[in-house]
């Protein structure tokens, strides 16, 4: 059984031979994941790789690093030449009547032969679309967080038409899914702080939940799985989730909730795909809690014929975990420590 069936057996509860793996390289990988396309917007691709743009360090004067623009318009700060950046600047941030004239990146057709390619090398794995749009994050760097998070209650219909330009883009990315032949389909939505949502879950289910059931319900058509990554806590919202038909949930810091609970209420009823968790455990360096958590997230998550995908974080370097420590997690995933062994 490759690693493709066993990965679609933990997510439909199919009794798999052994729970889903997705180490980082060279370890066991059952998952590949590779961007559905590339976006591209003719308007600043001059501007995509970092540099020190005038036109662009004008528009954000109190900023000093390398700046570039992504693909929506947005401008992206780094400092020391480190990091991924972040939004320093949106492209609807100075107001919304900028929106009627405002249009979002598109498919790269170019770049699906690429994609092809790496499909035909990886046709053992499951092959996870990774999409370049999401239904909260691209309108947190477009608006910015501060300014959205006043916009949902005072600029509801702007929000909403926002939305909609964001949804049409992520249909047509979930239709080339479905017809590369990929297996499933990612968002990366950061919906919580550590302690709760970033906005009022009655505010969520008004203006959000229902762009996450049309696009799920396409995917579920188009025959692929969908999966959803947030850090932070998002119980509330959890429940949501798994009503429009999200399979798969991919959390860092499971224990923001509880292994327990996280099984009690939702086991059997969606998957978790998390690693050990990176602050509450993983960052403490202990061998046996590491090693214990691992256990508990396997007899936890994975009891009811399916249902967990243990992994690693992809940088562990960034969050300063040793690569030993991560290591005592892997071992008991992969079933080469006992917990008699632990003492």
């Amino acid at each position: 059984m490759n690693s493709k069936q066993i990965i679609k057996d933990v997510i439909e509860f199919n009794s798999p031979k052994r729970i889903g793996m997705d180490f980082n390289k060279p370890h066991q990988d059952d998952i590949a994941c590779i961007s559905v396309t590339k976006l591209i917007n003719p308007l600043y691709e001059h501007q995509k790789e970092w540099g020190y743009y005038e036109d662009a360090l004008r528009e954000v004067p109190d900023f000093q690093g390398e700046v570039r623009r992504d693909p929506y318009g947005n401008i992206y700060g780094r400092l020391e030449e480190k990091t991924k950046g972040e939004c320093i600047k949106g492209a609807l941030q100075e107001g919304w009547e900028y929106l009627d004239t405002y249009e979002l990146p598109k498919y790269n057709e170019a770049y699906e032969e690429e994609v092809k390619s790496i499909i035909s090398k990886n046709e053992d794995k499951y092959l996870l679309g990774t999409l370049s749009v999401a239904v909260f994050s691209t309108i947190r760097d477009l608006r910015k967080i501060d300014n959205l998070l006043m916009d949902v209650i005072l600029e509801k219909d702007n929000v909403i038409k926002v939305l909609k330009k964001i949804e049409k883009l992520l249909l047509e990315l979930i239709d080339k899914a479905g017809s590369l032949g990929f297996d499933g389909v990612i968002v990366y939505d950061d919906w919580g702080t550590q302690t709760a949502l970033l906005i009022n879950p009655v505010l969520w289910r008004e203006l959000f939940k229902p762009i996450y059931a049309r696009i799920v319900k396409d995917a579920h058509y188009k025959g692929l799985h969908f999966f959803v990554h947030s850090c932070g806590y998002v119980y509330d919202i959890i429940e949501d989730f798994i009503e429009i038909g999200v399979d798969v949930l991919q959390f860092d810091q499971p224990e923001l909730v509880g292994i327990n609970k996280l099984s009690d209420k939702f086991g059997g009823r969606v998957t978790f795909w998390s690693p050990v968790d990176i602050q509450k455990v993983m960052a403490t360096g202990d061998k046996e809690y590491i090693q214990r958590s691992a256990e508990k997230m396997m007899t936890e998550f994975g009891s009811y014929g399916g249902g967990f995908i243990a992994k690693d974080y992809p940088t562990w370097e960034d969050i300063d975990v040793k690569e030993e420590w991560a290591q005592w997690a892997r071992d008991v995933f992969l079933g080469k420590s006992k917990l008699d062994d632990i003492d």
